[in-house]
Parts: structure tokens; C-alpha cells; sequence
């Protein structure tokens, strides 16, 4: 008994903003548009993905964590999946719960096994979710407040279960306009009251909700399409940002916070940027 309750301490997670201790990432060395499954990747569909490049960009991003004190855990790529390096999508950590999500497109489906595999072995505990789909893209956190985005890759299912599985949270569904994939695509909480967002995607009653809780950051549709708003947060005010991203990077930058420039514009094509690609399960006090 003792043994387990032990396992069960080494993920925690509540926030989108508090230190990153560990996280788990996948090298994108088999990435590649093989099926177009969202707008981004529309655009990019005849270039396509160099994924030595992409590999090249992911190991700077990985030595750059590495710099900052996040411990980083690698799954092992697999040519069957060519969108594993998005690994947020396939789990998500609320509390002391790993969740192991439920793929909604059929191109990813049995990453969530390559996933398990690599939690069974570091003695991590998870949850299995099995009603519904839902994608770790979807899920933001902060405090007791879990925010579902609702998307063609997670459905109101998915929400019901979790409501269940977590009788103390306030579980919020967020509306948005399919076309942007995942919530975090367009919405991102960077501090107890700062988020970024992209209006476009939300409609007004969704905004003016959003405003009652947060100062919101406006991304503008430009830097939405480079992924301006999938941000990474890694504590103490310190966001990995892209380069390209000028305007978000300048207003983050008045707001106080240290913005870590890495470039990983190769990734971006497939649709995510650095939230997308990382899958926190340790972060504030150890």
C-alpha cells in the first residue's frame, strides 16, 4: 500500500503556470503530413515536413528545457505514428491523476500505447479514459478550475466523464471554432490572471466570460497561425515562445515575464507548437 501511494506522489500537476519539474516529450524524427488533419497542415501539405530539421529544432528546444532545470523524458518514436511529437494530445495531469486520453483521429490512434508503455516502466500511475474522446490540447488547468475545449476532438462525453471523475473541480466546457484543432490552440492561461487569446476562434459570451477571470492578451490571426498562443509556461514568469511571434513576445515581455525564444517553425506546420509538445507531469513543489 505504502509502495503505491508512493507512485502516486511522483505526478502532480494544477496550474498551466507554476515551476515545471518533469515533462515528457517525443522527437518528431517520423513527422510528416501524411494525412491532412487540420487547417494548418493544409497549408503545408505539398511542402511537407523535413524531419531532420524538424529533429534538429526539437533537440535545441530539449537542451533548452534541459537549461532551465525541467527533467525531460523521452517516448521513442515510431514511424506508425507521424504525429507522436505532439504528445500533450495523448495525456494530461490534473492533481495527482495522469490521464491517459482518448484519441479522437484514427491516424493517432495507439500512441496512448506507446504512452503507457514507457509510464509502466517508470513505475507512473495513470487513469485510463474510455467515454467519449478527448485530447490533452483541450485541457487547461488552473487550480480547481478545469477548462474542456470542445473540438472535433472532444466531445461533451469526454466533459460528463470528467465531471464525474472530478467532484471537486468546476469543470467548464469552452466552445470554439472547430477549424483552430484545440483549445490551447487559442486559448492559453499564463499566470493566476493572464491568458492569451484569440478572439476569432470564441464567440462574445465566451469572451466576456473569460474577461470576469482573466486579463486577456490578444493574439492577433497572423501570430494565431504561427501558434503565437501555444505557449509553454515553465514557472516564475519564464514562457518558451517562437521567435516569429513578435507582437505576443513584445507583450509578454511588457508584462514582465522572460521570454525563452526557440525556434521549432518546422513542427508548427503539423499544427502545434510547444504546449502541444509537451506533457507536464510534475510541476510546482517536489
Amino acid at each position: 500500500m505504502a509502495l503505491a501511494f508512493e507512485k502516486q506522489l511522483r505526478v502532480f500537476c494544477d496550474t498551466e503556470y507554476e515551476t515545471l519539474h518533469k515533462v515528457i516529450l517525443c522527437e518528431p524524427k517520423y513527422m510528416k503530413i501524411k494525412e491532412v488533419i487540420n487547417e494548418t497542415q493544409k497549408q503545408y501539405k505539398n511542402e511537407n515536413i523535413d524531419s531532420e530539421l524538424a529533429t534538429r529544432q526539437h533537440t535545441e528546444f530539449i537542451k533548452s528545457l534541459q537549461q532551465q532545470g525541467v527533467e525531460v523524458i523521452l517516448i521513442p518514436p515510431s514511424q506508425q505514428y507521424p504525429e507522436q511529437v505532439f504528445t500533450r494530445d495523448i495525456g494530461f495531469t490534473i492533481g495527482s491523476t495522469l490521464f491517459v486520453a482518448e484519441m479522437a483521429n484514427d491516424i493517432r490512434l495507439g500512441e496512448e500505447k506507446v504512452l503507457k508503455q514507457i509510464l509502466q516502466e517508470k513505475e507512473i500511475l495513470f487513469q485510463d479514459l474510455t467515454k467519449g474522446v478527448i485530447e490533452g490540447g483541450d485541457v487547461i488547468i488552473n487550480k480547481n478550475t478545469v477548462y474542456i475545449g470542445i473540438s472535433s476532438r472532444t466531445n461533451g462525453k469526454a466533459v460528463e466523464q470528467m465531471k464525474k471523475i472530478l467532484p471537486d473541480h468546476e469543470i467548464i466546457p469552452i466552445p470554439f471554432d472547430e477549424k483552430y484543432l484545440h483549445l490551447d490552440c487559442v486559448f492559453n492561461i499564463l499566470s493566476p490572471n493572464e491568458a492569451l487569446y484569440f478572439p476569432e476562434a470564441l464567440d462574445q459570451n465566451t469572451i466576456d466570460f473569460l474577461k470576469t477571470r482573466f486579463q486577456l492578451i490578444e493574439v492577433s490571426e497572423d501570430e494565431q497561425f504561427t501558434l503565437g498562443t501555444n505557449v509553454l509556461s515553465i514557472g516564475e514568469k519564464r514562457v518558451f515562445s517562437l521567435p516569429i511571434n513578435k507582437n505576443v513576445n513584445k507583450k509578454l515581455k511588457t508584462l514582465g515575464y522572460n521570454v525563452i525564444e526557440v525556434d521549432i517553425s518546422e513542427i508548427i506546420k503539423s499544427g502545434g507548437s510547444f504546449r502541444c509538445c509537451t506533457l507536464p507531469i510534475l510541476r510546482g513543489k517536489k
